[in-house]
């Protein structure tokens, strides 16, 4: 009886085991599909390290969609690190509005990093971008704020290499600018906006990108700043600054010859006494005439005291009068 008992609890065992490593219910979910998928192939998953469910469940979807995919093909995809259910959303989708995607360039496409699944949806059904603000500044120094919305989709043929969004944004600004730019008058614009639109058309700025552009419409157009009279400002402070700065240099020079005129004055002053004395030695001048000069020159100093107090006594007095008022 106990030998009995060994063997059917070894049988359920192994059966556990079995049930647990092999996944029957993805085997009998694919049969019942339709879709040729064998036990060995499922137990050969589980040891390449591949999870059954993320390789059946794409599969079941790709053959009811009529689609011609293989396990391998969806396998080895997987193992590259693909998302295996987006390339099958995306086949799908492709076939189902008539475009021309094979797997090898949906699963290209995914492994360069793109959401292939979301791109086919753009393809068929475009997005709309806005851009942010834009300052443009016209040829008569108006600044204008412009807005625009841009309609794009995407091209699959260019999707891998191809600049993204961020490019094609950044290339309609500079088209903006540039439109306003070369525009005489702000009010240029402001009366034809769609002349904007189509000039950044003409320019092909879709070209090296991920996406084609259909459509690029103006949604709002505002004045900001006068920038040509800030910059007149400016520029007339800065001459201001620099007229201020050579009439200091000029001032500072005149200064610097007037203090060496002085020292010029002084040094001759300096040089009296010795000629004086060189002339009384010579006899050049007598000693009457010495003191004559010395008598001239008291004089000259009495005359100059005098007349510095009469002024700071008048001074004074209009000092005095006009307190007591």
């Amino acid at each position: 009886m106990l030998p009995k008992i060994i063997v059917l609890c070894v049988i359920v065992l192994l059966i556990v085991l079995f049930l647990a490593f092999v996944p029957v219910g993805l085997w009998i979910s694919a049969v019942a599909a339709n879709v040729k998928v064998g036990i060995f192939n499922l137990i050969g998953m589980k040891l390449r390290r591949v999870v059954p469910s993320k390789i059946v469940f794409p599969l079941i979807k790709a053959t009811k969609a009529g689609l011609k995919v293989t396990v391998n093909q969806l396998e080895a995809h997987y193992l590259a690190g693909g998302d295996v259910d987006g390339v099958v959303n995306a086949l799908i989708a492709a076939e189902r509005a008539g475009m021309d995607l094979s797997f090898e360039k949906a699963s290209a496409i995914d492994l360069a990093g793109r959401a292939v699944f979301e791109a086919v949806k753009m393809s068929v059904t475009p997005k709309v971008i806005e851009t942010p603000l834009i300052s443009a500044v016209s040829k008569d120094g108006i600044e204008l704020l412009v807005k625009a919305r841009v309609t794009v989709r995407t091209n699959l043929e260019r999707l891998i290499g191809g600049a993204g969004e961020s490019t094609v944004l950044a290339r309609i600004g500079e088209g903006i600018v540039t439109t306003v730019g070369s525009s005489m008058a702000h009010s240029e614009v402001l009366e034809n906006p769609d002349r904007i639109s189509k000039l950044v058309l003409d320019k092909g700025l879709d070209v090296g990108t991920a996406y084609e552009i259909i459509s690029i419409d103006i949604a709002d157009v505002d004045i900001g700043r006068n920038i040509g009279a800030q910059l007149q400002s400016l520029q007339a402070e800065a001459d201001n600054k620099i007229a201020q700065a050579r009439a200091e240099e000029r001032r500072a020079m005149a200064v610097a010859l007037e203090q060496e005129m002085r020292a010029a004055v002084v040094q001759a002053e300096a040089e009296i006494p010795k000629a004086m004395a060189q002339a009384l030695r010579e006899g050049n001048i007598g000693v009457a005439d010495y003191y004559k000069l010395q008598n001239v020159l008291a004089d000259t100093e009495m005359k100059k005291g005098i007349g510095t107090g009469a002024t700071a006594f008048a001074e004074s007095k209009k000092t005095t009068n006009g307190g007591e008022k």
